[in-house]
C-alpha cells in the first residue's frame, strides 16, 4: 500500500464523458493507468453541468438530454509520482484541459480485504 502524508500534487483532468481511447469511455484508460504507475488513487467525478473550451453547454436537467456531460479525473500522490505520469496524458487527452495543484494529505487509509467489522467494543462481526 502507498503511504502518503504531508505535501502532495493533485492532477485534475477534466474531459467529457462521451471521450473515447481505443473503444472505452477515456476516464477509464486514465485511471488504469495511474494504477499501473503505482500513483496513490485515482477518482472520477461526473459532473451534472458545464462547459469548457467549445463554450457548448452540456447540463444533465432532463429537458435538455444533454449526453456528454463534464467528467473529472482527480489524482493525488507525490509531486515527482504525478510529474512523471504526465506524459501519459500526453498522449491520452486531445481536448480536455489538465490541472495541477498543490495540496497537503492529511490522511490516507485504505480499506483491509478483511470484511468484517470491529464494534466499539473491539469485537468483530460481520
Amino acid at each position: 500500500m502507498t503511504r502518503l502524508t504531508g505535501r502532495a500534487l493533485r492532477l485534475t483532468v477534466y474531459i467529457g464523458e462521451d471521450d473515447i481511447w481505443h473503444h472505452k469511455p477515456l476516464y477509464t484508460e486514465i485511471v488504469h493507468r495511474a494504477h499501473t504507475a503505482g500513483l496513490a488513487g485515482a477518482s472520477v467525478f461526473r459532473g451534472i453541468e458545464g462547459f469548457g473550451a467549445s463554450s457548448r453547454i452540456h447540463t444533465a436537467r432532463l429537458l435538455s438530454l444533454s449526453e456528454d456531460l463534464p467528467v473529472a479525473v482527480v489524482i493525488v500522490d507525490t509531486e515527482e509520482r504525478v510529474r512523471d505520469f504526465l506524459p501519459q496524458l500526453d498522449e491520452l487527452v486531445t481536448e480536455g484541459l489538465v490541472t495541477l495543484d498543490d495540496c497537503e494529505v492529511i490522511r490516507y487509509v485504505g480499506r483491509t480485504d478483511d470484511t468484517t467489522k470491529t464494534d466499539a467494543e473491539g469485537k468483530k462481526s460481520l
